[in-house]
């Protein structure tokens, strides 16, 4: 079962965790890490929503915690909220991104995405600390459109995966996530087991 932290969540996310056979528990922004605990999850799910990262301090501390836990996978919102509670920052954007026609670049396998996006914020590359690196880039101004951590079985993409209508080119990034769930390290086992130090120190270090 994944939390999915609700920033904003839209109905067709709950639909593509679905069509993968997953369930998930909507639990509120609000809520605080041992609300997210009691529901023993196997993932930790951070939705798209509205305005400044910054402004969702709450949300951010928790995930900074539960991180260190479960395998976390964030979208939009969730993406920078994640980044922020990974170390790194955020800075609004002069125009933003909006529209369905975004071309976005996967650097492993340098595949092009045509991505749905809706955000005026954005995560700072050059703020990364070192176990995180950037993982998706914007073809048209060279902006982050994805991360990872080096270790943990914990990511993010700026853009929705759960467009509807399409495009559906990034549709895959939730069978990722389970996949990095049923993995190892996958629901707080080995890759967490292996890495004390980060249990106790930030994840961004």
């Amino acid at each position: 079962m994944i939390a999915a932290l609700d920033l904003g969540l839209k109905l067709n996310i709950a639909r593509c965790f679905a069509g993968l056979d997953c369930r998930i528990a909507v639990i509120g922004a609000g809520s605080s890490a041992e609300d997210i605990r009691a529901l023993r999850p196997d993932g930790l799910f951070l939705s798209n929503g509205p305005g400044d990262p910054d402004a969702v301090s709450g949300a951010i501390a928790v995930v900074a915690e539960l991180a260190r836990e479960l395998p976390t996978f964030g979208i939009c919102l969730g993406h920078q909220i994640l980044a922020l509670a990974l170390g790194a920052k955020t800075y609004k954007m002069k125009f933003g991104h909006h529209g369905g026609n975004q071309p976005v670049i996967d650097l492993a396998s340098k595949t092009v995405e045509i991505t749905s996006q809706n955000h005026g914020f954005a995560v700072d590359g050059d703020s990364l600390p070192g176990d995180l690196r950037v993982t998706h880039m914007n073809l048209n101004d060279n902006t982050v459109e994805g991360i990872e951590h080096r270790h943990l079985p914990v990511f993010s993409v700026q853009y929705h995966p759960e467009a509807s209508p399409g495009p559906h080119d990034a549709a895959p990034q939730f069978r990722r996530f389970l996949e990095l769930i049923a993995g190892p390290g996958g629901g707080g086992g080995d890759v967490y087991d292996q890495l004390p130090a980060l249990k106790d120190g930030a994840l961004g270090s």
